[in-house]
């Protein structure tokens, strides 16, 4: 039996700075496809020298334009990687012996390790963050409503060992705007799904959550840059259901 054939999968916007890496690092896969969301910077013109096939279509959500990108690919084999990810060559040989040998499950999780403030955190909520990225697509799709997305596969599903390294944020500044963006989505979602604000859960949960991270699980272990993943993680606790609180200031559920 020949081996498996592999598509590379990502969606892109404004990813100048980081799409170039991200392609470099599955170039051995047998298709790398990019579906552009509208950038306005040079990702497009990068990701063709990388050579990726770039398919154009508008924005219409993570969820959305991923399993867009799924049906793009010219293989069921897919890989869907993040343009701040990286496949290591110990994950891509690991990835290239599957191929080879026969896939035995419908899916694959991979332990995500993020690099932050000079190092690779192994510890807090962040490690192993498992990560379902290698699947049939013809038994698997994204799913999710306005954060983590993630992939839901019709069958069995095993881990492989190799890490996929994550460069998620360029400074502080760029983490704090992501834990505001995503704390008023994750607000959004839990409203939508019924669930009542309140005052109290935005100051009784950030401390649990930031025992559990330091302590618990170790971010003591790695330095200055596990207090800090330990801290920001409880400050997204706090501002989700305080924004959740204030939703139900704003809009309360008919009834109530």
């Amino acid at each position: 039996m020949p081996p498996a054939r592999i598509s590379a999968v990502l969606i892109a916007r404004d990813e100048e700075k980081r799409i170039a890496a991200a392609l470099e690092s599955v170039s051995w896969a047998d298709e790398i496809v990019v579906v552009d969301g509208g950038s306005r910077d040079g990702t497009r013109e990068l990701a063709r020298a990388a050579g990726a096939r770039v398919v154009e279509r508008e924005w219409t959500g993570f969820v959305d334009q991923k399993n867009f990108a799924l049906e793009q690919a010219a293989h069921d084999w897919v890989l869907s990687l993040d343009a701040d990810e990286r496949v290591p060559p110990k994950l891509a040989d690991e990835i290239r012996a599957l191929a080879k040998g026969g896939f035995r499950a419908c899916g694959y999780r991979v332990p995500r390790v993020a690099f932050y403030l000079g190092r690779f955190v192994r510890s807090t909520d962040w490690y192993p963050d498992w990560q379902l990225r290698l699947f049939d697509r013809r038994r698997g799709r994204w799913c999710g409503m306005y954060v983590h997305e993630s992939v839901r596969v019709d069958g069995p599903i095993e881990k492989l060992g190799g890490e996929l390294h994550h460069y998620p944020y360029e400074n502080l500044a760029a983490h704090w705007e992501t834990i505001n963006r995503y704390s008023g989505l994750a607000a959004a979602e839990m409203r939508e799904s019924g669930r009542r604000g309140r005052l109290a859960p935005a100051f009784l949960h950030p401390p649990v959550v930031f025992f559990k991270n330091y302590v618990l699980k170790a971010g003591f272990k790695d330095g200055s840059a596990g207090l800090v993943v330990s801290s920001l993680n409880a400050a997204y606790v706090f501002l989700k259901y305080l924004k959740l609180w204030e939703l139900e200031r704003s809009f309360p559920i008919e009834g109530s």
